[in-house]
């Protein structure tokens, strides 16, 4: 998927929404628990109900790596429902890998050919040839963590180097020489929206993957008033206050309305 199109289908949803797919098992609805693909049950309930308000799925890897082989079996069935029910969604795997050249190009296959998503989440602080085998794959997309909203991120993203940048600032400008627009999207997270104004001034043209909206304390207000570019440029992921933000057997029904809620955020804001 190029920018363009992904940029087609935000306007045609009217939402840049991400709901991302974090599908801890400890807090799942208590009826889902005694099926035999818990996991994959609450997905397709909660892509079924937000579909028509987003424009992308991320699931977290962790959250089924952690079952061993049932919950990467659960993984591949929701990217599988995702391609087959809604062949337009974007599908983002939260797997934030990064490693040395021959390790990555595994990775890479094994998210791009074997699972088939669209993105994948990765450290870039090994350097190019830990990222370049992800970009060696048409119209799929490297998602370079950049500025991340966990409180710790401070330990190293925003250290000061020679010169006076930021070591952010210096991933941003060095690896956006990697590849294009088209394959290289950068988490910022949403607790630091005052920031996206010097970062727009980097990477004008990026997509940016925005967490921290809701949970973690993001304003979208604010993300948009500094982030937005003339394709919109922004895929705003909320995960923990859709999907779990009811847990009786209609848990669906409220998800659907959360993620309604951005659709209206989007055309008062955009």
């Amino acid at each position: 998927m190029t920018s363009q199109a992904l940029y087609e289908q935000i306007l045609r949803k009217q939402s840049f929404l991400c709901v991302g797919l974090d599908s801890d098992i400890t807090k799942l609805p208590a009826h889902l628990l005694s099926l035999p693909e818990p996991l994959y049950s609450f997905n397709r309930a909660i892509i079924d109900a937000t579909a028509a308000y987003a424009v992308a799925f991320k699931p977290n890897v962790a959250f089924y790596e952690a079952h061993g082989a049932s919950g990467w079996a659960q993984l591949e069935k929701t990217v599988q429902y995702i391609r087959q029910s809604y062949p337009e969604m974007f599908i983002i795997a939260d797997a934030k890998r990064g490693d040395v050249g021959h390790t990555s190009r595994l990775y890479a296959e094994a998210f791009f050919k074997t699972m088939d998503v669209d993105a994948v989440t990765l450290s870039p602080y090994m350097g190019r040839d830990s990222v370049q085998p992800f970009l060696e794959y048409g119209g799929k997309w490297a998602v370079l963590l950049a500025l991340t909203s966990n409180a710790s991120s401070a330990d190293f993203e925003t250290l000061p180097l020679a010169g006076g940048r930021k070591l952010y600032e210096t991933v941003l400008e060095t690896s956006s020489a990697w590849g294009t627009e088209d394959n290289i999207m950068y988490v910022v997270g949403a607790t630091r929206a005052e920031m996206l104004a010097e970062i727009r001034k980097i990477i004008p043209r990026h997509f940016l993957l925005v967490p921290g909206i809701g949970a973690q304390g993001g304003d979208l207000q604010e993300v948009v008033k500094y982030g937005l570019n003339e394709q919109v440029g922004l895929l705003v992921n909320s995960s923990r206050e859709i999907i779990f933000a009811d847990r009786s057997p209609h848990f669906a029904q409220t998800a659907a309305a959360k993620a309604r809620l951005f659709v209206d955020l989007f055309k008062s804001l955009c």
